[in-house]
């Protein structure tokens, strides 16, 4: 599954830049999560980075997007071809 930042998000800033597949942006109102870029890490790290540092722990798993890892790990790799054509 993607992962998803609640409106618990108290805008802190630390998620962002440990996102390795730069999925994590600001909002309007808190920070969001690009679920077609956020691949919980898998490819990078063994768990997650931004819940790993979230001091609210207000980022779950999105509910709707439910992936298995071999299709998060398919998503790491399209990612990484992509942004090793853009170079």
């Amino acid at each position: 599954m993607a992962l998803m930042i609640t409106d618990e998000c108290i805008n802190c800033d630390v998620c962002e830049p440990e996102c390795p597949n730069e999925a994590i942006y600001q909002g309007l109102e808190i920070y969001e999560i690009d679920p077609d870029k956020c691949t919980e890490c898998v490819g990078h790290f063994d768990n997650p980075q931004c819940q790993e540092v979230c001091p609210v722990d207000c980022i779950p798993q999105d509910k709707k997007r439910v992936e298995s890892r071999e299709q998060l790990l398919l998503k790491y790799q399209h990612l990484m071809h992509e942004r090793n054509n853009q170079a």
